[in-house]
């Protein structure tokens, strides 16, 4: 049987964390990296959206008439919703903390508030840096208004939830990462110890370097990568 087909993008943070829960959950796909500037015309048909993630659970079958096509009856491009297909097919790690239905609830609901909310914040800050806005400050200032939620939390236990690894450890990490790297000097005397410890442990991990192997665009060279992870940690 054909292994399912994900559309990613290296750096994206969305498409980050889909390859972080694919890898956790040792659930293999057929990796094509793309660009946005050329998306193939199998990701664009496969979902409206037309951007990574995109989880392509059947393929795609193209018809005789090559103006129109067969949609695959299974797509998946939500990044979250990925994290979730591959997490509830394999979770070695109990990372949807399955004695637990009210810390899924809740981690949900984290997640849900980084994604709309701090999302916003983080993309005005981004601009502010890059534009030299002078409104940096107040850019920051907004951000870390979460930056302290996870602090408090990282100051309680090892992980955002518990002294285990969660969902929305992973579904948090790369926006966390990109937080990060927007005023680095800054970051780095920054008064979130917990929060630093947390994330440098994430990206000196061999895990994170499996996660961001860089790999030949697939309109390039037409090659799938098979992508997973073990099964134990490492």
């Amino acid at each position: 049987m054909a292994l399912p087909t994900l559309y990613s993008l290296r750096n994206c943070p969305y498409a980050m964390r889909a390859r972080l829960a694919i890898f956790k959950s040792a659930q293999p796909v057929a990796l094509r990296d793309v660009v946005l500037t050329n998306k193939p015309p199998e990701m664009v048909l496969a979902s409206a959206k037309a951007t990574v993630p995109v989880l392509v659970l059947n393929g795609i079958a193209q018809n005789s008439d090559e103006s129109e096509a067969e949609v695959a009856v299974n797509v998946i491009d939500e990044s979250l919703d990925i994290m979730l297909w591959s997490l509830k097919k394999s979770d070695p790690h109990d990372l949807l903390h399955s004695d637990s239905p009210e810390t899924l609830s809740a981690m949900l609901a984290l997640i849900s508030d980084f994604d709309v909310e701090f999302k916003q914040r983080i993309e005005a800050y981004k601009c502010a840096k890059r534009y030299h806005e002078d409104n940096l400050v107040d850019c920051r200032i907004a951000c870390e208004a979460y930056i302290k939620q996870l602090e408090a939390r990282l100051t309680q236990h090892e992980f955002l939830f518990s002294a285990k690894e969660s969902l929305a450890d992973i579904a948090l990490l790369p926006f966390i990462r990109q937080f990060a790297r927007i005023e680095r000097q800054w970051y780095l005397q920054s008064p979130y110890p917990n929060l630093k410890r947390w994330l440098n442990n994430y990206l000196q991990s061999s895990m994170f370097t499996k996660v961001m192997a860089k790999h030949p665009l697939w309109l390039d060279s037409g090659e799938e990568v098979v992508f997973a992870g073990p099964v134990k940690n490492e």
